[in-house]
């Protein structure tokens, strides 16, 4: 069961309701309006029990599919130059391509200068100049480690909290812990997810009820006028909303009596997803039309430039999500990070694309006040090896990579961790996926040991039996 009690022992459950009405959609309108009064009454952000006073309200999660490397971003390792094109003095780890020949490899210098960036001297190459300007904003994790070699098994852990098995993801065991904040909108939304590695899984929610599940924007292929929401217009052109209303009872009617009889959460979550999607008609539209932002606010987030409009209109949405009281906000760049080869032309050019919307969200959510109580996390399922794979590329690094935090409950101007003296493992404060996962949930107020769900005859959560908070980091 989950530590969280959702219906009022006084009043009849979600489900009873469904399952015993007769009153159809007009009873459902008139419910949402009931319920929209309440929330009112309480505030825009109306919580559940928390386990303790939250940091973050929100989480923005910016997701860099294919591995960045660590080496040539935010951790300088001089040793690399020392010993560029000699062998590495440390072994590389099982299952890379070194290792399954026996060899250690040959380092490979950064092409690109690091430099000591605002009060807080944060390293930060010359690969990220926009978001140099944010030093002091932000709060490095340089220790991080997690499982698996391939970026299948990586991408699910840094989404579902495992390597290998359908889970729930991190934006659902957020949505199922604290519920929307707008009731016309879901709590999860995803922006442009992975079409491969895992695919919708990333953004699942598994065996917790459906309509946890984010909706999902697109894929991350998508190009900038594509993003949006499918299936979120009326049937037919035509269509009154009393005839949509109609049309939605008689569903209402039939899921209802399939879920008396099955008791299946899942047709429960169905049905919410109908509703949400009657109701989301009326406000997502106006969310994802940009057009109202001044032109300074799109400038900002290089929508004026061909590099950086597709990202920049993913991280304003993302900004607009998150007023309007997104819970938990994904946004994802495609899978272009695997440099095997091609490295510098790669890491440039993806850098290029995503360096100033970021730093823009940044900025953004600062002058309006959002900062204060928004969580956004930089991550990519694992980094880089500091050898050379081929003429010019680095192969995946599980074991040593980078992630920042930025934002409510953390550290600015901050560095925890360390790697070896080439950034190859984790040494200094390891911090594994599970902590990492953990910490996010503490920031918005949950414990992650008691936010479960039973499953299958035992109690499942998102850090598994796994997981601690990095105390080190918080403010």
């Amino acid at each position: 069961m989950s530590c969280f009690q959702f219906d009022s022992p006084l009043s009849p459950s979600r489900r009873s309701w469904l399952q015993t009405t007769g009153c159809g959609f007009g009873a459902l309108a008139f419910q949402a309006f009931a319920q929209q009064i309440a929330s009112a009454a309480q505030g825009p952000y109306s919580f559940p029990t928390l386990h303790h006073t939250p940091k973050a309200k929100r989480v923005i999660f910016l997701f860099m599919h294919g591995g960045v490397s660590q080496v040539d971003s935010f951790d300088p390792k001089p040793q690399l130059k020392k010993y560029h094109g000699k062998d590495v003095p440390i072994p590389s780890p099982p299952g890379l391509e070194a290792a399954k020949k026996g060899q250690n490899g040959k380092v490979m210098d950064s092409h690109w200068a690091f430099r000591q960036h605002g009060q807080s001297g944060a390293w930060i190459s010359d690969l990220w100049p926009h978001l140099q300007q944010h030093a002091d904003d932000l709060c490095f994790i340089k220790s991080m480690h997690t499982r698996g070699t391939s970026h299948g098994q990586a991408v699910s852990m840094i989404h579902t909290g495992n390597d290998n098995l359908p889970r729930p993801s991190v934006g659902s065991w957020i949505s199922y812990g604290l519920g929307a904040a707008n009731e016309n909108l879901p709590a999860f939304v995803s922006v442009t997810p992975p079409a491969g590695h895992g695919g919708a899984r990333n953004y699942g929610a598994s065996f917790l009820p459906a309509h946890h599940q984010a909706t999902a924007l697109g894929h991350s292929q998508s190009k900038a006028n594509d993003v949006k929401i499918a299936y979120l217009q009326r049937a037919a052109q035509n269509s009154t909303s009393t005839e949509q209303l109609r049309q939605l009872d008689l569903l209402r009617q039939l899921n209802g009596q399939h879920l008396a009889q099955t008791q299946d959460s899942q047709v429960e979550g169905v049905i919410q997803s109908y509703e949400l999607a009657y109701r989301m008609q009326g406000i997502a539209p106006d969310l994802l039309d940009i057009s109202a932002e001044t032109e300074a606010t799109q400038q900002m987030y290089g929508l004026d430039q061909k590099e950086t409009k597709e990202f920049g209109r993913r991280c304003l949405l993302a900004r607009r999500f998150c007023e309007a009281g997104v819970r938990y906000i994904q946004v994802s760049t495609p899978y272009v990070w695997d440099q095997h080869g091609g490295l510098v032309k790669g890491h440039t050019k993806n850098a290029l694309s995503v360096d100033k919307p970021i730093a823009g969200l940044l900025a953004d959510l600062k002058q309006r006040g959002l900062m204060e109580d928004t969580l956004v996390v930089w991550g990519t399922e694992f980094g880089r090896t500091p050898i050379a794979q081929g003429k010019d590329g680095r192969d995946h690094n599980p074991v040593g990579f980078t992630v920042w935090l930025s934002g409510a409950g953390v550290k600015p101007g901050y560095s925890h961790g360390a790697t070896d003296e080439f950034g190859y493992y984790a040494q200094q404060d390891k911090v594994h996926m599970h902590d990492l996962h953990a910490t996010i949930l503490h920031l918005l107020g949950i414990d992650h040991e008691r936010l479960t769900y039973r499953y299958a005859g035992r109690d499942f959560r998102l850090t598994d039996v796994y997981g601690e908070v990095v105390q080190d980091i918080l403010a």
